[in-house]
Parts: structure tokens; C-alpha cells; sequence
């Protein structure tokens, strides 16, 4: 079998699999989980892959979890004009991911964008999670939990495709 048809048929069975999983496991979700699986063979796809996507992803669903407590709980926001202090909020946290790139674990400034986008989305699409007393409960329904969780979930889940594809697939005859 060829790799890309290893890949394709793996892919589609464990995707298949992991969506029914998903579906029918409260608290978390696949779209998230498939943010975390691209972004593992974006990073290239193998063990530091692996790494750096669930460093990265949770880091950056850490900062938007962060954001999200700092915009429900520090008063600047009445003050300025709508969406003033969330854009200042949001350009603080694009500082701290540029800078925090420097550290070897966080390089990837991408996997950090994936994780805050993935949790703002939850909490822009789930207004009832955008609440203090949600953010800070210990549940799947807390973004930076059920989130991260997913995103943790995808990226192993590329892993294991990555693996069985290796398996499956012929090498490429040599020319």
C-alpha cells in the first residue's frame, strides 16, 4: 500500500473512530481535537512534533484562558470603548507569545495561536462557558480544561496515525 493510501485509510478510521468517541463523551470536542492533529504533522509530524504541539497548544489555551479571567475581572473594560480593552488584552498576549517564543519548548509560535484561537473560539461560540465561575470550575465545560484536553487528544491521535501509517505503508520503490 502506498503511504498516501496508508494515510488516507488510517486516517479516515481513526478520525471515524475518535468523532463517534467524541460525540458521545460530554466535554469534549473533536473540532479541537482535529486543531491538536493538524498541528502535529504541521510541526513535522513525529516525537518532537508530539511535544511541541501539546506544549504549545495548551500554553497558548492558558493564555486565552488567562484573557478571558482578565477581561470578566479587571474593570478597564467599562471604561474604554467596545472591544478597546479586549484588543488590548489580545496585543499583550501576541507580545508574551512572540517573546515566550524564545524558549526552546514554546518555538512554535503557531501551536501557541492554534491553542488561544481554539479556546476563544469555545468561549466566543459558548457564551455561558465565558463566566467566571465556569473558568474557574474543574470540569470539562472550563475552557482551558476541556479545550486543552482535545487539543492533547488530536495531537496524539496524529501520532498514532502517524505510527500506523508507517507500519502499513510499502516503502517507495528506489529509482
Amino acid at each position: 500500500m502506498s503511504q498516501n493510501t496508508a494515510l488516507a485509510v488510517t486516517a479516515g478510521v481513526v478520525g471515524g473512530i475518535a468523532t463517534i468517541v467524541f460525540l458521545n463523551v460530554s466535554g469534549l470536542l473533536i473540532w479541537a481535537a482535529f486543531i491538536g492533529l493538524a498541528c502535529f504533522f504541521l510541526s513535522g509530524g513525529d516525537q518532537k512534533a508530539l511535544q511541541s504541539t501539546i506544549v504549545t497548544n495548551v500554553f497558548g489555551s492558558i493564555l486565552a484562558w488567562v484573557s478571558a479571567l482578565v477581561l470578566l475581572n479587571v474593570g478597564l473594560g467599562a471604561s474604554l470603548p467596545t472591544g478597546v480593552w479586549a484588543g488590548i488584552v489580545v496585543g499583550v498576549v501576541i507580545v508574551v507569545i512572540v517573546l515566550a517564543a524564545t524558549v526552546p519548548l514554546l518555538a512554535s509560535i503557531p501551536g501557541t495561536v492554534l491553542g488561544f484561537a481554539a479556546t476563544f473560539a469555545f468561549l466566543l461560540q459558548t457564551p455561558d462557558m465565558m463566566s467566571t465561575q465556569e473558568l474557574t470550575s474543574m470540569s470539562l465545560n472550563n475552557a482551558v480544561i476541556g479545550v486543552s484536553v482535545s487539543l492533547v487528544i488530536g495531537a496524539i491521535l496524529g501520532y498514532v496515525i502517524g505510527r500506523i501509517t508507517g507500519m502499513i505503508a510499502k516503502p517507495a520503490p528506489a529509482s
